[in-house]
């Protein structure tokens, strides 16, 4: 039970020193309810293994009772590195951070084919996180951790992926892929349960407990956080938001299956019906005849609009049945594909509200995050924050036994 309690407050002292940025121990022991005899000793133990550092405040009073300079505990960036990458359809995007979450270095390169074997793919996210370190003058080696996000189904507990769109082979253990051809730990993840990461550690979720996170980008993905934590469900698959169904025996998904959401939505869904509209090149570069099919449908042609208002009541319908099941407190739409409007146009947030159970309160915000791929690495790296010091506690606590 001592063991148990002593994990128990080094996670929470270690959480909380991170979450203010710089803290007095004395403050730790009034927020936790853990004795200060003890946080004393746990922080020794930080201070020791060079996880945090003692920092001067800033107003520079003296402790009346010691007669020192008082003294805040922070967390020491140069404990660590840790890098996170979000491989998207076309490219991967890195960013390298240290302990305290600073921002170090960012590296993108662009993807040959969008989907490549899972040997090939690890070869060359090695060779871009080598260019990421190099930046700083370090050596892949002295990375303490790498976080993955990928489209699919993953079980993130075991680095296992049963499906994604960028890898040709199904059910592979990629994490451990990953780890043996990088030599560092590597944590993989679904890229929108990272974005509701990012969201929720520096973003739009900061001060909410309960909110969603639906990515559009070529899927539509979705990231929950309830209660204040992360959703995965059993078995890695419990918010595949793109992959609900909305059709019987409806249009082919890039899953495998028909009449999923994402089947309507997404710009491959879009493309799909896009050779009808006059003019379309289907050579063209993908973002390119999206932008053309919507612009068509802008100037009136009968077709693309036809496309376009579909995929909107489509994807309503879907938001609206996300609101009845889960009541959340808001909704975050992010991807790549939010520089076009047509899925949070007016009409289609109107229409999600009036599908939605009618109660004398307000319905859940709905707001759109732009971000870029770099910050989607960045939710990447903010979970392999969380392993690293998760390691790093465990070490701890095999030494002090």
């Amino acid at each position: 039970m001592a063991v148990m309690q002593r994990e128990y407050g080094r996670r929470t002292l270690l959480r909380e020193i991170r979450r203010a940025g710089r803290i007095p121990r004395i403050e730790l022991s009034d927020l936790t309810g853990i004795s200060r005899a003890t946080v004393t000793t746990i922080t020794a133990e930080f201070l020791s293994d060079g996880l945090v550092e003692e920092v001067a405040r800033d107003e520079g009073e003296p402790d009346s009772r010691r007669g020192r300079p008082r003294v805040d505990l922070k967390i020491r960036g140069a404990a660590h590195l840790v890098a996170g990458v979000k491989i998207s359809h076309h490219k991967l995007s890195l960013v390298l951070l240290d302990f305290e979450g600073e921002q170090l270095a960012t590296e993108e390169c662009d993807l040959r084919h969008p989907v490549s074997s899972p040997e090939d793919l690890a070869a060359k996210i090695g060779e871009a996180v080598a260019r990421l370190a190099g930046q700083i003058g370090r050596a892949p080696g002295e990375i303490s951790g790498l976080g993955i996000g990928i489209a699919g189904i993953v079980e993130a507990n075991d680095g296992f992926v049963h499906w994604s769109p960028s890898l040709s082979a199904r059910n592979i253990e990629f994490g451990a892929l990953l780890t043996r051809t990088l030599g560092v730990p590597c944590f993989i993840d679904n890229d929108a349960n990272l974005v509701a990461v990012a969201e929720h550690a520096f973003g739009l979720g900061r001060e909410h407990s309960d909110f969603l996170v639906v990515t559009i980008e070529s899927g539509v993905g979705l990231g929950m956080v309830i209660g204040g934590a992360l959703y995965r469900g059993t078995r890695g698959c419990g918010a595949e938001f793109g992959h609900t169904k909305v059709q019987l025996n409806g249009a082919l998904c890039r899953c495998g299956q028909r009449g999923c959401l994402e089947a309507y939505v997404a710009d491959y869904a879009l493309l799909r019906e896009a050779t009808l509209v006059s003019g379309q090149d289907a050579n063209a570069d993908p973002a390119k005849r999206v932008e053309t099919l919507l612009d068509a449908a802008r100037a009136g042609d009968v077709t693309a609009r036809s496309i376009v208002e579909r995929a909107g009541q489509i994807f309503a319908m879907g938001l609206a049945n996300l609101v009845n099941i889960f009541d959340p407190e808001l909704i975050i739409l992010a991807g790549e594909q939010m520089q076009f409007d047509h899925l949070y146009s007016d009409a289609v947030i109107e229409a999600m509200r009036k599908s939605i159970v009618q109660v004398d309160k307000a319905p859940p915000e709905v707001v759109v995050h732009k971000w870029g791929d770099l910050m989607w690495a960045r939710g990447a790296a903010a979970y392999a924050l969380d392993k690293v010091s998760e390691l790093a506690l465990e070490r701890l606590g095999e030494n002090a036994a």
